[in-house]
């Protein structure tokens, strides 16, 4: 294989994972950041961390599920502290109809009965009386499996580079991976709004994410051990990076109530929104741009750690054979 000298762009989890596979493919590796404090600016820090190619087939176009189900094993092998107890899916008696439609739109679930539902999460089978299962899906910590990831890239041997504009500059290839910051030369991306709050619930057990289905509203809860919980919305249409808002903490943590009430006296530790990239299909894409000189990574909507293992393995093997993946294609001429 030919060594390069290779740029990435941004230390978010597209980033890291592709100064991970790039150093570890024996590339010269510099990952640059124009943040000065490791993820202070990346919209992953908001992310909820959960490897869900099931789940999230109800609503992700089939690729994003193919793609996603080969990354669980990546992750094991770099990140031990990855938790694969499967999800639960579940919806209020009312909203009945909402589960029947994710179980329509998925596979590989199991539905749940009080009975099976008390064995799973005892705590969760006086409010619901079904749930979907499934088994295959894991979760981690945003921070800490990001923070293990860059730990890897340094000991790889990869240059990192915080509070510095990223360019290509000496490098043979720039791989970029800066999200909304790449808006200019992907004008066809949007922004799409992420929210999370994290709190201490020492009254809440759950071993596993929970998604709580609803018409207007729907969350997801993740554990993250020592009783810290992510509440999140899955998606929010808006491109707006602004503070998380007094009506959307409200909505959130009401949701959250709902699921189980333990969570009225849960600690707030923190709260804050980020801007996810996303194309018009929600799909991310890989464009190959300035001659094969520069190599965009972006569009990951929610999926960034879903995908981010699985598209580090795509770029790895096109600068090594020149072979291109389902999500490559070229850059559009400006103009």
């Amino acid at each position: 294989m030919n060594r390069q000298s290779i740029t990435v762009a941004g230390a978010g989890i597209t980033g890291l994972w592709q100064a991970l596979r790039l150093g570890g493919d024996g590339h010269r590796v510099r990952l640059m950041d124009q943040s000065a404090e490791p993820f202070a600016n990346s919209s992953s820090r908001w992310a909820g961390a959960m490897i869900a190619p099931e789940c999230e087939a109800e609503a992700a176009p089939e690729i994003v599920r193919n793609l996603g189900r080969q990354s669980l094993a990546l992750w094991r092998a770099a990140y031990p502290g990855i938790v694969e107890n499967g999800t639960l899916v579940v919806a209020a008696v009312r909203d009945r109809a909402e589960l029947t439609r994710f179980q329509r739109m998925t596979d590989t679930h199991q539905l749940l009965h009080s009975t099976r539902l008390a064995e799973l999460e005892p705590q969760l089978a006086e409010r619901f009386d079904a749930a979907l299962y499934f088994p295959g899906e894991a979760h981690m910590d945003a921070l800490a499996a990001m923070g293990t990831l860059l730990d890897k890239v340094r000991a790889a041997g990869a240059e990192v580079v915080f509070g510095a504009p990223a360019m290509r500059g000496d490098s043979d290839l720039l791989i970029d991976c800066r999200g909304m910051a790449a808006r200019e030369e992907l004008k066809d991306m949007r922004g799409v709004r992420g929210e999370r709050i994290i709190v201490r619930a020492k009254d809440v057990d759950l071993a596993r994410p929970v998604r709580l289905l609803h018409p207007r509203q729907p969350i997801y809860v993740v554990p993250q051990g020592d009783g810290r919980f992510v509440i999140g919305a899955t998606v929010i249409e808006r491109e707006d990076a602004r503070p998380t808002t007094v009506k959307s903490a409200l909505e959130l943590l009401g949701s959250a109530f709902a699921l189980h009430p333990g969570f009225a006296e849960a600690e707030i530790i923190d709260m804050g929104a980020g801007v996810r990239p996303a194309f018009a299909d929600n799909t991310p894409r890989i464009v190959i741009d300035d001659a094969g000189k520069t190599i965009r990574v972006n569009g990951m909507y929610r999926h960034g750690f879903l995908l981010a293992p699985v598209m580090a393995d795509m770029v790895a093997e096109f600068i090594a054979t020149g072979q291109r993946g389902a999500l490559m294609r070229d850059a559009v001429p400006a103009g």
